[in-house]
């Protein structure tokens, strides 16, 4: 290939490269270039290529020195991502992560209305008719659920035993992530997966808050969820949200091939779900540490979860909208 045609072919592509070097927002995972996604270490790889085809086939030296140049920048922006592994962190938690849920509003909105939607019917359909509670828990499951909320306990939320506060936040980080988890995965089944799992959780959650507060135990049940149920909610229809979009990824990939679509919108979903993880982090150490507190009074649990669920709501709304394309 002639110097003149590989220019032709390939200067918009080492263009678009250096604007990337140039711009403000170089904290960005991925960018585009040539209409691809594509992150730093790719094009870094790509650019190596171009470089070494120039120096085999004896090309200009003022390619070769551009293509140095080039490769050098990218070169220490790869590893200085590398090594800014904190600063990373903190750029995903103030800005990346709540625009990307954002830019996938309509799925998180979606999602939302299915998961609070079937909380909230099966919770006022069961302070009308209150055996409607056995068609989603049996009668077993139910009498231990009453068993970790009645009144007088010196912990709640949980038969504890001699269990630690460490030990139950472990085990609420394992039971909150593969809920999460399963969600998520389950858009693989073509979208389906997800949505019935969304609803099925909501139900399963909307039938134990119905039956404890008919049954009149609201004065603990409510209290011990205030404080982490905006951290935990809000994480299963997120997790619900990138599920579903994996698995239309599938349904309607556009003009490419099944495969690619899915593998394009699974590094969108997962960066979600980086997020959802921190999220029932978080809302296990909260419950572990603060919900089941009983010496705590209830107002101010009430004010502690109510400030949470505002926290949220700024968050997602405005978190990172400064230069936001």
């Amino acid at each position: 290939m002639k110097q003149s045609d590989f220019e032709s072919k390939y200067n918009g592509y080492w263009n678009q490269a250096d604007h990337f070097l140039n711009a403000t927002k170089q904290h960005d995972t991925f960018i585009i270039v040539n209409n691809k996604q594509q992150d730093v270490s790719q094009i870094y790889r790509n650019l190596c290529h171009h470089l070494s085809i120039s120096r085999a086939r004896h090309y200009s030296p003022s390619l070769v020195n551009r293509l140095e140049k080039l490769v050098m920048c990218f070169h220490q922006e790869f590893y200085k991502r590398k090594t800014h592994f904190i600063r990373e962190i903190v750029y995903y938690i103030s800005t990346g992560f709540p625009r990307a849920i954002r830019k996938d509003k309509k799925w998180f909105m979606l999602s939302f209305g299915l998961f609070f939607g079937s909380l909230s019917l099966i919770f006022f359909l069961i302070q009308y008719n209150p055996d409607i509670v056995l068609k989603v828990i049996d009668g077993y499951q139910l009498s231990s659920i009453e068993s970790m909320y009645e009144p007088g306990l010196d912990k709640i939320g949980r038969d504890r035993g001699a269990d630690t506060d460490f030990q139950m936040f472990g085990f609420y980080i394992f039971n909150n992530t593969s809920i999460g988890l399963r969600t998520y995965a389950s858009g693989l089944v073509f979208t389906i997966g997800a949505l019935i799992t969304l609803l099925f959780n909501g139900l399963y959650i909307g039938a134990v808050a119905g039956h404890l507060t008919y049954i009149g135990y609201h004065e603990t049940f409510w209290p011990f969820v205030s404080g982490h149920s905006s951290l935990e909610l809000i994480a299963i229809v997120i997790s619900g949200s990138a599920g579903m979009k994996l698995g239309y990824s599938i349904i309607s990939p556009g003009r490419k091939s099944r495969l690619k679509s899915l593998r394009d919108q699974g590094k969108s979903t997962v960066y979600l779900m980086y997020g959802v993880m921190m999220m029932f982090i978080l809302a296990a150490f909260v419950e572990a540490y603060w919900s089941s507190m009983t010496e705590v009074p209830s107002s101010i649990k009430y004010i502690v979860g109510g400030a949470l669920w505002l926290l949220m709501l700024v968050y997602f709304l405005f978190a990172g909208r400064t230069n936001e394309a």
